[in-house]
């Protein structure tokens, strides 16, 4: 293994599980306070009920992936698609705002879009469960 591919591997490790580990958090939040809000909000979109319950998938299930690193590709594509749907559900309306302390008002939507899109694109490593060549790795 090369210094370079090392470091690559080192930082795609970094990146993963630093995204499971604060998507995580979210799914956590919400198992103990329960889907209320985002029914609420799923509804009010003319969305069924049951579409609310996908936010554990891309808040629990898929982040658990990232941290073990298995089909990396495909949880950081649930999660880019998880992120989607809540800044077109939720905060459609900051879009343009800036954050009273300077910056983009929804920076850290932002980054956590970027990051699961940058995981799909990357895949795990070496430093992970599934491995360089796991499938969806």
């Amino acid at each position: 293994m090369s210094r370079t591919q090392g470091s690559q591997d080192v930082g795609k490790a970094i990146l993963r599980i630093a995204l499971g580990a604060l998507i995580l958090v979210h799914g956590i939040s919400k198992l103990m306070t329960g889907p209320g809000f985002i029914v609420q909000v799923v509804t009010k979109a003319g969305l069924p009920e049951s579409v609310a319950y996908l936010v554990y998938i891309g808040e629990i299930v898929a982040p658990i992936l990232l941290i073990i690193g298995l089909w990396t590709r495909l949880a950081g594509l649930i999660i880019a698609i998880n992120m989607i749907v809540a800044l077109a559900l939720v905060h459609a309306s900051q879009f343009g705002d800036m954050a009273p302390t300077g910056g983009w008002a929804l920076e850290l939507q932002g980054m956590y879009l970027a990051g699961a899109l940058a995981v799909a694109l990357l895949g795990a490593g070496r430093m992970s469960v599934g491995g360089i060549d796991g499938r969806w790795n």
